[in-house]
């Protein structure tokens, strides 16, 4: 019993910073979708709060006029992420994939990212940042992987490389 009660101790020791916690009232102001319309495309993403309190992020993806991607991202400001090693996300995908990408600068041309496949019911996906890789545009850079030192923007992205209708729940978002 002792032991039980120390690993719960620890447990609740543990740094955890909360990025975002949606709800009914929350404020979104601070989110928005970028679509590929920037590039000629036509997908249309949007983003707003369900009657269950979450953070909604639905639409569809078109691959006309060389589209193929709709993201929402979060800009805050500089957060100094040093003492932890994880984003923690709780959401509920359609079971398609997306990925979920980080900023250091959110004026910065690349982005840290890590590809997640989603399976339809509510789950916590903890992606380490040793695991969320530099890239540009999808292509890789020969970079060191996310530093951990500072986030200004979290996003979610979906571009499967086909057309489709996407739905993506977001509950919480935090730091571990």
């Amino acid at each position: 019993m002792r032991y039980i009660v120390i690993i719960f101790i620890l447990f609740l020791m543990q740094d955890i910073y909360t990025l975002f916690e949606f709800s009914r009232d929350a404020d979104i102001s601070s989110w928005t979708v970028v679509n590929d319309g920037v590039m000629g495309g036509l997908s249309k993403g949007q983003f707003s709060i369900n009657e269950e309190g979450h953070g909604l992020f639905r639409g569809s993806v078109s691959l006309e006029n060389n589209g193929g991607f709709s993201l929402v991202q979060y800009r805050l400001t500089a957060l100094d992420t040093k003492k932890y090693n994880s984003l923690v996300v709780r959401l509920k995908g359609d079971g398609k994939n997306y990925q979920v990408r980080l900023k250091t600068n959110a004026s910065d041309y690349f982005n840290y990212a890590v590809n997640i496949k989603t399976n339809g019911n509510w789950e916590t996906i903890t992606i380490p940042f040793e695991k969320m890789i530099p890239q540009f545009r999808g292509r890789l850079l020969n970079m060191p992987s996310f530093p951990g030192e500072q986030i200004e923007e979290v996003a979610f992205l979906i571009g499967n490389k086909k057309a489709e209708e996407f739905k993506l729940e977001i509950d919480k978002i935090v730091l571990k």
